[in-house]
């Protein structure tokens, strides 16, 4: 690839690249045949009005048709976005209205999930731009707007006048979203193809050595960039259209895979599907991000039995596989989030969030960006971008993180998460790892309350089943941490609330935040 050229086609013309491009459920895909239904979904797209500025919403599961319509957008300078396959009526309803989709591309039917049930809650006045669905599978599904067959590979359509814009909207990922709803994150064809080649390098892949598991749905940036990143680097991507751990695992051993990324959860799923002491010998890379409780101690059994763990840290803003760590790194620091960018040309800073100024190595505040793989910015909401971007264009990310000083960095919690105890920053992790190292306690997670105008933090422990009292880990805590990091309260739930993302399941601190202020406002 050129140095200048950045369109996503550009990702898929290597001519040492490995045959064939794709497997999808055991089907092969070769990379003529990829481009010529790119060729044929640009035709499509162009034959149902779509052109120049126009959204089309992809509300489908890992499938060849996505990666192409993708593609084919982009050749007309539209622009894709993407619909979570885990929304229903109200999120999918925000999404469309939101991006103005003209036409919407959606599954007919997928496991449990009803597709036309969803859309019937959805009135049609609330996404006035909406024109029409078209349908994969099927001819037609009951809704409020016209269907049509997606029939781009099976039908002829004239071809279509291209167009690549290379720094306007190509893909719109939502956010993990806040109680206004969802915002859209605008991502260019210069912004994807740039970073897919950057992962390309960085990781060193070569087209015969190396392949990729895809196991992270599309609609994300975690599944869409490492997607990309090995169309970029050439090499052959085995697709699962939803996660499940033993398919998973039987494509990863069969197909000696060499590279999977994931959230640990999936991972923990893939090691409980066989007893073996090291199954999966060829894999080189399982890139991970922590998103549950307890994922140190699955870090530790997956090196193990052979699974070779890596810190990661990305977000929709700046995609997904931003950094990674290496494999020089000791075990504590390759397996925590954060790592060496990706790019030669990105920066990384830490602001402290009390002062306002640039902190030292090793002082943690938000981490703040710079990098060729930066979003363009909220689609739609000028206002958002702006407070998003500092005078001399780093992102805020709103993670909390330290330089360590060689050119890397630790991401340590969300600044929504970070608690300020005692005029210091402390992430939760530290506390929730003590609790977790007490007999009886199973799983902890900490937040952090105004408690008769000081802030303190308070704990939620889950207990391996035998009584737990809060005296005994109070005292233990206090021998082994400062007090001003020592929970104020400590409570017994069963389990913790959690929220579903395109990536993984999440424990939702806020609501845990709401449930300590109410346990001590009923005290």
């Amino acid at each position: 690839m050129h140095a200048d050229d950045v369109s996503l086609q550009s990702l898929i013309g290597s001519e040492t690249a490995a045959d064939p491009a794709f497997v999808f459920d055991g089907t092969p895909v070769s990379r003529g045949e990829f481009s010529g239904m790119v060729e044929q979904t640009t035709a499509w797209l162009a034959a149902q009005g779509i052109g120049k500025g126009d959204v089309v919403a992809v509300w489908l599961v890992n499938r060849v048709e996505w990666i192409a319509l993708l593609l084919a957008a982009a050749r007309l300078g539209a622009v894709v976005a993407a619909v979570n396959t885990r929304y229903r009526s109200a999120e999918v309803a925000h999404l469309l209205k939101l991006s103005g989709a003209k036409l919407l591309v959606v599954e007919a039917a997928f496991r449990s999930i009803d597709f036309a049930a969803i859309l019937a809650d959805i009135a049609k006045a609330d996404v006035p731009a909406l024109q029409k669905l078209a349908v994969v599978g099927a001819d037609a599904i009951p809704a409020h707007w016209p269907c049509i067959r997606f029939d781009a590979c099976d039908k002829s359509y004239p071809p279509a006048s291209t167009q690549d814009e290379f720094d306007l909207p190509v893909l719109l990922y939502t956010t993990s979203g806040t109680t206004k709803g969802p915002k859209l994150v605008a991502h260019s064809q210069r912004t994807l193809a740039t970073h897919a080649n950057s992962v390309a390098r960085a990781l060193q892949l070569s087209p015969q050595r190396h392949s990729l598991l895809a196991m992270l749905p599309f609609c994300g940036t975690f599944g869409m960039t490492s997607l990309l990143g090995f169309i970029a680097a050439g090499a052959t991507v085995h697709v699962l259209d939803a996660f499940e751990a033993a398919p998973a695992q039987n494509i990863l051993c069969e197909h000696k895979i060499t590279h999977a990324f994931g959230s640990d959860e999936m991972f923990r799923r893939i090691l409980a599907t066989t007893e073996e002491p090291r199954p999966l010998p060829h894999l080189e890379v399982c890139g991970f991000a922590a998103f549950q409780p307890g994922w140190r101690e699955l870090a530790a059994e997956a090196e193990a039995r052979g699974l070779p763990l890596f810190g990661l840290y990305g977000s929709s803003e700046v995609q997904a596989l931003f950094s990674i760590a290496r494999p020089s790194d000791a075990f504590a620091d390759r397996i925590a989030g954060g790592g060496w960018p990706m790019s030669p040309g990105a920066k990384v800073r830490v602001r402290d969030t009390e002062t306002g100024d640039l902190a030292a190595q090793g002082v943690s505040g938000e981490i703040e960006i710079s990098a060729p793989s930066c979003f363009l910015g909220y689609f739609n909401n000028s206002d958002a971008t702006r407070e998003a971007i500092t005078a001399d264009g780093f992102f805020r990310t709103g993670d909390i993180g330290r330089l360590r000083g060689d050119g890397s960095f630790v991401y340590e919690t969300r600044a929504g998460d970070a608690m300020r105890l005692g005029g210091f920053l402390v992430a939760p992790g530290e506390i929730e790892d003590e609790l977790k190292s007490c007999p009886g306690v199973v799983d902890a997670q900490v937040v952090a309350v105004d408690l008769k105008g000081q802030a303190r933090c308070v704990a939620f422990v889950i207990p391996a089943g035998t009584s737990l009292q809060q005296e005994v880990l109070t005292a233990r805590l206090r021998e082994r941490l400062a007090g001003y990091k020592v929970p104020a309260r400590i409570y017994v739930v069963d389990a913790f609330p959690v929220t579903d993302s395109a990536n993984g399941v999440k424990i939702q601190r806020a609501r845990l935040r709401t449930m300590a202020m109410d346990l001590i406002a009923a005290e």
